[in-house]
């Protein structure tokens, strides 16, 4: 899909961070909007800033805005009917919205990986599989997935992030391959965003078990995780734009991840060890600061 002015997109998460972005990019280019989120506030927000971006550049735009939680099928299958509806076809589902969690695989909570495995997986599933009928209709459509830099690669502590965001990955690869043998006119992309200035972190989940292993508390966790934030939400949201015009299979958003998918390609178990190493001296500068931590496995005093 080489133009977007006309299309119809429908955005997930376009409340903030890259959904907001790519909102403000699409409509730029004369595509028709329609934007869910949970957070009410916010989204009517977005919904204001593309309203005075259309005034400029499209002012014959067409925006659509609704309150969906992507991690409830009925409700995203409903969005999905009412936007064809509302606009007479759909082209694009960005499958953007995301939240994080911190924990041990030990110390994880079943209700905290239901959430997570909810929105994170199951929101991309329900997303793409309401809207994939509207966009065959359409003759010219592309669903774009985003999954992450830990869909890449692993790390302690991200156990129920790295699996939602790996299982982004491998369904959406898949379901790029069948679009390719289909012919229909769909195609699909996976996004792996490094870290991007967004406020995931602040809304993240962090449980006490990575506590003294990984971090000193759950505040300290999510300021060590927002330092890794190195790329605006508005040039990640270019980079998902040249990706789709450029029909590639997958995308990556920052240095990090770049660095990151070398690793994980060039050393795919020897990796782990280096991440391990990295993590240990992490927490001796904790335990150097006076943090206590329990004894593991492994590990001598």
């Amino acid at each position: 899909m080489k133009v977007f002015r006309d299309k119809v997109a429908a955005i997930t998460g376009a409340a903030s961070g890259m959904g907001r972005a790519l909102a403000l990019d699409l409509a730029r280019e004369g595509c028709h909007l329609a934007l869910s989120d949970c957070n009410a506030h916010a989204l009517a927000q977005t919904v204001a800033e593309v309203g005075r971006v259309a005034s400029r550049s499209a002012p014959m735009l067409r925006v659509t805005s609704a309150i969906v939680d992507v991690s409830q099928r009925d409700t995203v299958h409903a969005w999905a009917d009412e936007t064809a509806a509302a606009h007479g076809y759909v082209n694009l589902i960005f499958n953007n919205a995301g939240v994080a969690l911190s924990s041990t695989v030990e110390g994880m909570s079943y209700d905290d990986l239901d959430w997570i495995i909810g929105i994170n997986f199951w929101g991309v599933v329900h997303g793409t599989k309401a809207f994939l009928p509207h966009l065959q209709a359409s003759g010219e459509g592309h669903v774009i997935n985003t999954s992450s830099v830990f869909g890449l690669f692993a790390q302690p502590g991200m156990g129920a992030y790295n699996a939602s965001k790996y299982a982004v990955r491998g369904f959406t690869e898949a379901l790029r391959q069948e679009l390719d043998l289909m012919n229909c006119g769909v195609s699909a992309t996976t996004v792996h965003p490094g870290g991007i200035k967004t406020n995931i972190a602040r809304a993240s989940r962090v449980s006490p078990s990575v506590n003294g292993l990984l971090v000193r508390d759950a505040q300290q966790g999510r300021e060590e995780f927002e330092k890794f934030f190195i790329t605006s939400p508005e040039k990640a949201a270019r980079v998902i734009l040249e990706g789709v015009r450029a029909n590639r299979r997958r995308v990556l958003i920052g240095p990090d991840a770049v660095a990151a998918d070398a690793m994980a390609r060039l050393l795919p178990a020897a990796y782990q060890s280096l991440v391990v190493r990295d993590a240990r001296r992490k927490r001796r500068k904790l335990l150097g600061n006076g943090a206590s931590a329990p004894a593991h496995d492994g590990e001598r005093a």
